[in-house]
């Protein structure tokens, strides 16, 4: 039987220790270390989200949020490297900005326009920079 040996570098700790408790953690393992490992691998952006992360305008680990005040509803998801979003309290990414929404709100509901980056601007703002960028 193999073994498996995970080596944490002392800043996951220490950023383990600043977490709230409502925050999520998300550790990605890869292969490698040792002579012959090999090189590793590229994540591409797939899926809805991928033009406007290829095109810079959103990276990965991007903390994305919502504030329905009318229904007292908060929504927090993070951007991950393939392009899909990781929303507190559920387990599984959401392929797209709707799904990710409709995970949280339990109905569904346009994502484009729900889900603010921290500058305050709206996926739908940042897709229609990317558009007119295109157009130039």
């Amino acid at each position: 039987m193999p073994t498996l040996s995970i080596l944490f570098e002392s800043d996951i700790f220490a950023h383990l220790a600043k977490a709230g408790s409502d925050d999520t953690i998300h550790v990605t393992l890869a292969l490698g270390g040792g002579a012959g490992a090999a090189a590793p691998v590229p994540v591409v952006p797939r899926g809805p989200l991928a033009g406007i992360m290829k095109a810079g305008l959103l990276e990965p680990g991007t903390v994305l949020t919502f504030h329905q005040p009318r229904v007292n509803r908060k929504g927090r998801a993070v951007v991950t490297a393939d392009g899909q979003l990781i929303v507190n309290g559920h387990s599984s990414p959401f392929p797209s900005p709707s799904k990710a929404a409709g995970a949280v709100t339990g109905n569904f509901i346009n994502g484009w326009t729900l889900w603010h980056l921290p500058d305050g601007r709206t996926l739908d703002e940042v897709r229609d920079e990317l558009k007119r960028t295109e157009n130039v």
